[in-house]
């Protein structure tokens, strides 16, 4: 792994890949040894971009991984692109469906009466794909019908569709994820898959009756989005260290929690990418499954057929298990299943919606299980909130004043960053995001202090006595090394 520090790169093998191709793919040539040419790029297991790139540079191509923005600088430094053709190639190709063909369903009238809906939704589709969106909301009003990207955590209102076509546009997108258009009185989830090029991306759809129609929601889950790398998650160097021991115990409990959207899911498909081997047993129970992982056995929860949480944990007992991920636990007896599994010789990986990483713990305790049993299961709690990132194009130093310097506890020569605005960022300031993290070890006094029933806050100021980083804090830290700002962590962190 090689993304700590600017690409340095030969010049002189620049003219080996064209300019528009290196941006389009997001790589640059680094060095030439013999025939073996590295190149930085975002992923290393695109093995048909490989090869196209032995046929191109008439090399054996080897990858070096770095993060895109690191990319998109060297791209912008060496090719001397500016900022604006760098966004502009962003796009690639148009996204169609490649579930059943909807040949199978009767289409709408109003479908039928009007095709350029059809080509619209694939276009909305493939913008929100290409520009990294994570959800499309399409919702209907009294007087207009607006579509949403969620873009960087921000929702961002990108179209004004036709008040009167709504009706055929949720119809469209109900037939394309194989739901009944007839039926708009209740909610319904369903799914889409499709390709643009090379690349496969799986939408999950919820419709949800209102006042003026359906609203529906479509959840981008793009794997090519996601590195599952723990260095990329956001931790500090001792962070991560802390985390592998955690995940190298043969057996104990491993919470991660935060409210919904704060990249939990990731940091659990990340740690067990870093598991998942070939002589261990690997299983999940999901609602949904987000990303399938090779060499994962992975379950769906399907509450209408009794297949929940805790009954899927007593089935995974039979199943030979050494590593268990539970999606959620919501309940005691999930609650209960998971602690035993974790002291019976199970590495149990969850998550649980607390606002810090001691109350994940007094939690626990108030769904009913015995402090000494918490104590002696859990291994690492750790609690996360995501933050945007500077946009690398437009980084600017600016100043506030000093007495707010020193009430969030950063010293007067403190250097502050933000981003300014640009093409890349489309004006916000901002691109990508990072997790601000409180990791809090399960230290031999901390397991006294459960056990004898201590606080929340007891345990907060033990846990802090010992180098524990609050989310405040560490992301102070991130202010510090120019990664993000004062408002994103003022907002995402609790004093």
């Amino acid at each position: 792994m090689e993304n700590n520090n600017e690409i340095r790169i030969d010049e002189n093998l620049l003219p080996l890949i064209p300019s528009n191709y290196a941006i389009e793919h997001f790589l640059i040539p680094v060095r030439l040894e013999s025939e073996n040419l590295y190149v930085a790029m975002v992923n290393d297991d695109d093995f048909a971009l490989l090869q196209e790139l032995m046929v191109i540079t008439g090399k054996n191509v080897f990858p070096l991984i770095y993060e895109k923005e690191k990319i998109l600088t060297a791209i912008k430094k060496y090719y001397k692109v500016n900022i604006s053709t760098v966004n502009n190639k962003k796009k690639v190709d148009e996204f169609k469906i490649i579930t059943k063909t909807i040949e199978q369903y009767q289409e709408s009238k109003e479908i039928k009466d009007d095709l350029s809906i059809i080509i619209h939704i694939n276009e909305i589709i493939t913008k929100a794909i290409n520009e990294g969106a994570s959800d499309i909301h399409f919702e209907p009003y009294e007087k207009r019908f607006r579509v949403r990207f969620r873009l960087d955590g921000k929702l961002r209102e990108i179209y004004q569709l036709p008040i009167e076509k709504k009706f055929a546009y949720i119809s469209r997108l109900k037939i394309m994820s194989e739901l009944d258009i007839a039926e708009k009185r209740r909610p319904q989830d369903g799914r889409i898959r499709m390709q643009g090029g090379r690349k496969v991306v799986d939408i999950r759809v919820s419709t949800m009756p209102t006042d003026f129609g359906e609203k529906v929601v479509l959840r981008i889950l793009d794997k090519s989005n996601i590195t599952l790398d723990i260095d990329k998650i956001g931790f500090t160097e001792a962070m991560e260290n802390e985390f592998k021991k955690a995940l190298q115990s043969p057996y104990g409990m491993i919470l991660v929690t935060g409210p919904t959207g704060s990249g939990k899911t990731t940091t659990l498909y990340t740690a067990l990418n870093f598991l998942n081997k070939s002589d261990v047993n690997i299983m999940t129970i999901e609602d949904p499954i987000e990303y399938n992982l090779d060499g994962i056995n992975q379950a769906h929860v399907k509450p209408e057929i009794g297949f929940t949480f805790a009954n899927a944990l007593r089935s995974f007992l039979r199943q030979d298990p050494d590593i268990i991920m539970v999606g959620e636990i919501r309940d005691s007896e999930t609650a209960e299943i998971a602690i035993r599994s974790a002291l019976t010789g199970h590495l149990v990986l969850s998550t649980l919606h607390t606002n810090d990483a001691p109350l994940a713990i007094t939690r626990l305790v108030d769904m009913g299980i015995e402090p000494f049993l918490v104590a002696t299961s859990l291994r690492i709690v750790i609690a996360q909130r995501l933050v945007r990132k500077i946009c690398p194009f437009c980084k600017e130093r600016y100043t506030v004043d000093d007495n707010l310097l020193n009430r969030l506890g950063l010293s007067e020569k403190t250097e502050l960053y933000r981003g300014k605005g640009c093409d890349y960022c489309n004006g916000t300031g901002y691109s990508g995001r990072t997790a601000v993290i409180e990791m809090l070890p399960i230290t031999e006094k901390i397991a006294d202090l459960i056990m004898a029933g201590a606080s929340a806050n007891r345990i907060r100021k033990e846990a802090t006595k010992n180098g524990m980083l609050t989310l405040r804090e560490h992301g102070l830290v991130k202010i510090k090394e120019g990664e993000t700002t004062m408002d994103e962590v003022l907002r995402e962190t609790m004093v």
